[in-house]
């Protein structure tokens, strides 16, 4: 029976605890005990917690035999991305520069969704200070992808996808800047949430660029999402039943995002809107100039404002770093003050242009990658496929970050390939009832 549950959403182990058919000290102990013997698990786990696991576990036992529950999930372990403070157990963001560094306090997710009654497996590896869409990572561990284990698994919350996708956890929270949390849920085959910047707290999360830094959930079924998106807000989860696609507007966006598509990303891609279409659902294909124009802000954007948070850690000691890593950063020195105010002033003003433009909408719709996880010992010795791979891994879904949207991805037929569904900011809990719907149309 136990080995069903590495099988199980969170939502489904929450509802068996809840019914009294599963011990949440006997569901954390038997993924312990998995972690600890599974041969991939060094490269997905940078370090179990398994003292606070057990100690949250227990917490959860006695409330479920009191019939004290806080919630569906309450008693289901669930992983967390390297970049989340945790009290007492190490945070090093995949970086040899913060090696040792222990919080003395959970970040404020972290210590919500452990209110609402969550545990704490362990932290995840991911890729260096979260600054590649890749996944590779050579300074601690390259997690592998469930699709290719010659493959990257997507970055930079690559240990959090395939902590998922190899059963080592129902579920898992990264963080997403420009795809982190979608690429590697795209490429590992699960629902991966982007929440609009400023939902979530990002205090106590090692940051890249603030602004645009935003904490998500990856699983196997948007109800998890949804529920794990409640959790780290200390709310009620939004009712997803009765969710369908019958007159649901979906707009497929053709700047940008269809140029340069793969032969099985496309394929992917056109079997969804196929199958969305079949459920209701009317799409119509628009363009939007502004988009080209915001993707050529991304260095000002982006760039400039990791190496502003960075420059004097790294520069103590850049040889600690992936050299394709720290020449990213330093990027960033080029970028000028008045550059990055003049770039943040007409982005807010192509935000508004796509608000516009969409406001028609319930979606606009897209592939989530370009391309498939690439080949991990080629990005290290191809330098031109390294820069090649990493810009085009993130182009899809930096867009939604330029425009400051709520996006939610979802596998399709095609393994290792996404569609995403991007939304108005603060619309997940409608994005999440569209998404319930489209996840029944694409299953």
């Amino acid at each position: 029976m136990k080995g069903t549950w590495f099988h199980m959403s969170a939502a489904d182990l929450g509802r068996a605890i809840g019914e009294g058919r599963i011990n949440p000290v006997e569901l954390t102990e038997a993924f312990l005990e998995k972690i600890a013997n599974h041969p991939l698990a060094p490269r997905i786990y940078a370090r179990a917690t398994e003292v606070r696991a057990r100690g949250e576990a227990m917490g959860a036992a006695s409330r479920a035999k009191a019939g004290l529950r806080r919630g569906i999930l309450d008693g289901v372990p669930i992983s967390w991305k390297d970049l989340f403070d945790t009290a007492g157990d190490a945070t090093e963001a995949g970086s040899a520069l913060l090696r040792g560094r222990t919080p003395d306090r959970d970040a404020v997710v972290l210590e919500t969704a452990t209110h609402a009654g969550l545990v704490c497996l362990g932290k995840t590896h991911m890729s260096e200070l979260a600054f590649s869409g890749l996944g590779l990572n050579p300074v601690t561990a390259t997690p592998p992808c469930l699709n290719d284990d010659r493959a990257v698994a997507g970055g930079s919350s690559s240990g959090a996808a395939t902590s998922v996708a190899f059963g080592l956890a129902p579920a898992a929270i990264g963080s997403d800047t420009g795809g982190s949390v979608r690429i590697p849920a795209a490429w590992n085959d699960l629902v991966g949430l982007k929440t609009t910047s400023g939902r979530l707290s990002i205090s106590g999360v090692v940051p890249l660029c603030e602004r645009f830094d935003t904490v998500g959930p990856l699983a196997y079924t948007v109800e998890d999402c949804a529920l794990l998106l409640a959790a780290m807000e200390g709310r009620r989860p939004p009712d997803l039943t009765g969710a369908d696609l019958a007159g649901a507007r979906l707009a497929v966006l053709e700047t940008v995002a269809l140029d340069n598509l793969r032969e099985r990303p496309a394929n992917g891609f056109d079997d969804a809107c196929t199958r969305l279409t079949r459920a209701g659902a009317t799409i119509t294909r628009i363009r939007a100039p502004e988009v080209a124009e915001a993707m050529g802000l991304t260095v000002a954007l982006f760039t400039g404002e990791a190496y502003g948070i960075w420059r004097d850690t790294i520069e103590k000691a850049p040889e600690k770093m992936f050299p394709r890593i720290l020449e990213r950063f330093r990027a960033g020195a080029a970028v000028s003050a008045p550059d990055y105010v003049a770039a943040w002033r007409r982005l807010m003003d192509l935000r508004q242009i796509w608000h516009d433009r969409t406001a028609g909408f319930d979606a606009v719709i897209l592939p989530t990658s370009p391309i498939l996880p690439p080949n991990a010992d080629r990005l290290m010795t191809d330098q031109d496929y390294y820069v090649t791979e990493n810009l085009l891994a993130l182009r899809n879904t930096r867009i939604g970050n330029l425009m400051g949207l709520c996006v939610l991805t979802l596998p399709t037929s095609e393994p290792s390939c996404g569609i995403s569904l991007m939304a108005a900011p603060m619309a997940e809990d409608r994005l999440l009832r569209l998404g319930t719907a489209a996840e029944r149309a694409l299953t």
